[in-house]
């Protein structure tokens, strides 16, 4: 099968990147997307715990506190949470430093409550550390020790420089109470905000993980198929002077006297020489697709007539012996014919075709802005090891050498262009969808010259 290499890049841009490239780039920035977007809504409780702390103290306990500048520190995180939502809706990117600066902010404000507060004896002054925990999840290990350095000097400030503030009970238990009450409801707030933050950074971590995998082995595999590329180039030369060789002496016997006067053997000498010009047929479409770039050699047509001329050069070619076809896509589509595709259809369906000599379906339909190909056969299925691992090379049923390859290359061609490949055992038989994207096969015909 011939894979022309700038069809190898075409679909969604994540799919063609390897693991050190712009796949893994923009899936730095999705996490830190995520990160940031985690922040807010940590923020969001903060803001919460805030309010509900500044009224138990002020209306329950009958602590006076400076509540027009707490409000403000409040009013503050609420205008932080707004702008990084803001920044979230854009397409810029969300960087480590931009990260670090939010925790700053947030550090801030905690200095600036703590402050207002009673300074480093309010219990509360241990959240430093809740902001570090953060740090050090999210950030570089660089910006998390200028965190640390930070709330270090914070808390000597607030031990020297602080608001004092009026405690109605004037006795030493009375304080040491309300003191262990506020250390207390600290530790809660802490050790809940942790638990929450931590499994929620856990869970983007496996996503990133399973992320990088995905474009090792997606990247595995693509090596795998420019090595199958090159082996089928170098094939391909190696088989074209012996079958030139073949073709000139074929023609040859073709003009013996006792080749023409025996028809049965002048027949089969006819037949021989029109599988070789078949086979020779097949190398020089290797060699094209192995070196023609997007555009050259390609054929405007629609989908329609890519499909019908597709069905009909299989039908000659392979003699089934019965094909339904049915093309229902409307309304048409204009394309450029691509030899990786046709290629793609006619793995499938000579797979189909192995399981089941006797009928074989295909049906295009259009659903939205997609093609999708059914192929149908009634043979005995798919295994249930087979299916669960289909798409990978070598899984393969039939149990001779390079089986699986077809469906291999079906599977990485389809999921370059962004599509999905679906298969499926039937009540008799099995099915294989193919989904393409419209854009992926019209895009292409817009630049051509």
């Amino acid at each position: 099968m011939n894979i022309p290499p700038s069809r190898l890049h075409q679909g969604k841009p994540f799919l063609a990147a390897s693991p050190g490239g712009q796949g893994a780039a923009s899936n730095s920035d999705l996490t830190n997307r995520k990160n940031l977007l985690l922040l807010v809504q940590l923020r969001w409780l903060a803001v919460a715990g805030q309010v509900l702390t500044i009224l138990v103290a002020q209306y329950w306990f009958a602590i006076p506190l400076p509540l027009a500048e707490m409000a403000g520190v409040v009013l503050f995180l609420v205008g932080l949470n707004i702008f990084s939502l803001l920044a979230l809706r854009g397409n810029r990117r969300i960087s480590n430093a931009q990260l670090f600066v939010a925790l700053s902010f947030d550090m801030a404000a905690l200095t600036t409550q703590l402050y207002l507060s009673g300074g480093a004896s309010n219990p509360f002054v241990s959240l430093y550390l809740l902001q570090i925990t953060l740090g050090a999840a999210l950030l570089a290990p660089w910006s998390t020790w200028i965190l640390v350095v930070a709330a270090s000097a914070c808390f000597v400030f607030l031990i020297f420089v602080f608001q004092p503030i009026a405690v109605p009970h004037q006795g030493g238990s009375d304080l040491l109470a309300l003191h262990l009450r506020g250390m207390f409801i600290c530790f809660v707030l802490a050790a809940g905000l942790i638990v929450i933050f931590m499994t929620r950074i856990n869970r983007n971590l496996r996503e990133r993980d399973a992320y990088l995998a995905g474009l090792r082995q997606r990247s595995a595999e693509e090596d795998h198929i420019v090595r199958m590329g090159l082996l089928a180039s170098g094939a391909a030369h190696e088989l074209g002077t012996p079958l030139s060789t073949i073709s000139v002496i074929l023609s040859d016997w073709r003009q013996m006297r006792g080749v023409k006067r025996n028809r049965e053997l002048s027949g089969d000498v006819a037949e021989m020489q029109a599988q070789v010009e078949r086979c020779k047929s097949i190398v020089t479409g290797i060699l094209m697709s192995s070196g023609q770039a997007r555009g050259e050699g390609t054929i405007r047509t629609t989908i329609r007539h890519f499909l019908d001329d597709l069905i009909q050069e299989w039908r000659v070619s392979r003699q089934p012996f019965k094909l339904d076809y049915s093309n229902g896509f409307e309304p048409d589509e204009q394309i450029v014919s691509d030899t990786a595709l046709k290629q793609v259809i006619f793995n499938v369906l000579d797979n189909a075709q192995e399981a089941s000599h006797d009928w074989v379906s295909i049906t295009a339909e259009r659903q939205e802005e997609k093609l999708v190909l059914s192929i149908e056969d009634r043979g005995p299925g798919f295994d249930k090891d087979i299916l669960v691992a289909l798409g990978q090379p070598y899984m393969s049923s039939k149990g001779r050498p390079g089986g699986g390859l077809g469906l291999f290359l079906v599977f990485n061609v389809v999921r370059k262009l962004g599509g999905d490949v679906l298969a499926r055992n039937m009540a008799n038989g099995a099915c294989v969808t193919l989904s393409l994207p419209l854009a992926a096969l019209t895009d292409g015909g817009d630049h051509e010259a």
